[in-house]
């Protein structure tokens, strides 16, 4: 068991090295690192946002706002499908009592209709663990001719589920193009979105970019007129929308959008060449850019609105017909607001609204504290253990603690290859790692201490100690790996962090605490060739 070949400790060696050099970065100024050649690694560890600050956001899936809006795009569904041809004549169509209602005028058509409304209980899409088929909405059809739609409080948990993931992929490419460093997005319960934005210092900024929903919609404008005068000028197949600058201002504008956010191929803040005043320009795609053309060339001479989240942010008149599929919007931005606008319009609208459940900005200065208390928490147990070692097994306890050095090398080198963020509970189970790591080797060395009692030679001590201690630290510290697989799998934020560093902990212990231990003692023995155990 003390003999290795030279592979063996080529290979401890080459694993050392490389934790080391990735590892190295951590301790080197951001800025000597910039210089450095580019085959040289330049990640360094990130700090999660309890060590660095930052703004900590809980969001909640407005159920109301969305069944309300559900409801609206179903009533419009349900006209349409009566009017194919041929029609089923109906009356009374209407929102009541939180669902969707219409009486057929004949209910002998009774079955017709079903047959046409029952695509519109929009059966959703089955995910792995999501069990049976669900749909959206209830139908009932009664003799009399009456047909009720009510949300499934199935099909709506299912639903807002779904809106939860669409939201987070969202919210990542807002956050990712805003170039805050590393943000965490997670899935709190059903209906919760955590946003942790590490070291961005303008939860302001943030929450306009998170929480809009940004649906951006073109229409033709009717009229302009003042907000008190808007329902008197308000005609049907028209809506009225207040002006984003001024609400005394107020457009009537046709109800159907000419064009909508997911015509848009991509949006970039600009400026504009005659004033200099920053503008978002944007690029339809084909489909937005042949309709684009069409409605410009049938219209030239009216205004129309673009409209984000049914606000009207911009009411150009159109001069000529626009046929290159792209074109500006202005509005009075800023150059903040120009690129805040041309990042939401490229990551998408949120398929329903947000808000605020929960709202923490952590401060630099209390990150600070942070981590010079974890710093001196993990020296003091660093130190504290290294003591211990050498005052119960003397040289051998020295040579557990330069496996313990190597370990907490492999940890930092891991985590920053990883990409893993450190927090709080991250420190935590690095200085419970160190405990582990020479839990390791007290196993081993009491094993050998009584393999030595027993008469052992030093050779057949050391040797026993090793082979038999092996399945012991096997066991252990699969038992601590599963623990930490456990909470990482059923755990969340700070938990995670714990649970992550814990296992790549107990992984790099197995390897030092073992290997590189036995390593050291097997250059020992065949160095100074000792005639009594050093216990």
């Amino acid at each position: 068991m003390l003999y290795f070949s030279r592979w063996k400790t080529i290979l401890i060696w080459a694993v050392i090295a490389l934790g080391a050099f990735f590892a190295a970065p951590n301790v080197v100024p951001r800025a000597v690192l910039e210089d450095l050649p580019g085959w040289v690694p330049k990640h360094q560890m990130v700090l999660g946002l309890d060590l660095q600050g930052g703004v900590y956001l809980l969001y909640e899936v407005d159920r109301a706002d969305y069944v309300q809006k559900r409801l609206n795009s179903l009533l419009g569904d349900t006209r349409v499908a009566l009017q194919q041809e041929p029609r089923i004549g109906y009356s009374n169509l209407r929102i009541s009592n939180g669902g969707v209602e219409v009486r057929l005028r004949d209910p002998a058509q009774t079955a017709q209709a079903r047959q046409r409304l029952e695509p519109l209980r929009n059966p959703l899409t089955q995910s792995l663990l999501g069990g049976g088929a669900v749909d959206e909405f209830d139908l009932s059809l009664g003799d009399d001719g009456l047909a009720r739609f009510t949300y499934s409080e199935t099909g709506l948990t299912r639903r807002v589920s779904q809106i939860v993931d669409q939201s987070i992929q969202v919210i990542d490419r807002r956050i990712n193009q805003l170039g805050t460093v590393e943000p965490s997005i997670q899935r709190q319960g059903n209906d919760r979105i955590l946003v942790e934005a590490p070291g961005l210092a303008d939860p302001g900024r943030l929450k306009n970019l998170v929480g809009q929903t940004a649906q951006l919609t073109f229409h033709l404008v009717q009229k302009q007129v003042s907000a008190a005068e808007a329902q008197a000028n308000q005609a049907p197949g028209t809506i009225v929308l207040p002006a984003n600058e001024d609400p005394r201002i107020a457009y009537v504008v046709d109800s159907a959008p000419l064009l909508s956010g997911d015509d848009l191929n991509d949006a970039q803040a600009t400026f504009q060449q005659t004033t200099n005043e920053p503008v978002v320009s944007f690029r339809l795609n084909s489909s937005g850019a042949s309709k684009f053309a069409q409605v410009t060339q049938r219209n030239v001479g009216r205004p129309f609105a673009i409209v984000l989240d049914n606000k009207v942010i911009s009411a150009p008149v159109i001069r000529e017909p626009i046929i290159g599929g792209s074109g500006q919007i202005s509005g009075n931005f800023t150059s903040q607001s120009a690129n805040d606008l041309a990042i939401l319009l490229r990551a998408g609208s949120l398929p329903a609204k947000l808000t605020i459940v929960e709202e923490r900005t952590i401060g630099p200065s209390l990150g600070a504290d942070s981590i010079r208390a974890g710093l001196i928490a993990s020296i003091v147990a660093t130190v504290s253990i290294a003591v211990f070692m050498v005052l119960c097994y003397g040289k051998l306890g020295f040579f557990a603690d330069l496996a313990l050095v190597a370990n907490n090398i492999l940890m930092i080198g891991i985590l920053t290859v990883l990409g893993a963020t450190l927090t709080l509970p991250g420190i935590a189970g690095i200085v419970l790692t160190m405990g582990m790591a020479v839990d390791a080797n007290v196993l081993i060395y009491e094993r050998i201490r009584e393999e030595g009692r027993a008469g052992q030679s030093v050779l057949a001590a050391l040797d026993a100690g090793f082979r038999r201690a092996f399945a012991t630290i096997i066991d252990s510290h699969l038992t601590a790996l599963i623990a930490a697989i456990a909470l990482f799998w059923l755990g969340s934020g700070p938990i995670r962090g714990f649970a992550v560093t814990l296992a790549i902990g107990i992984l790099s212990t197995l390897f030092t605490s073992y290997l590189v231990t036995r390593f050291i003692v097997a250059l020992w023995v065949r160095r100074s060739r000792p005639k009594a155990l050093p216990l």
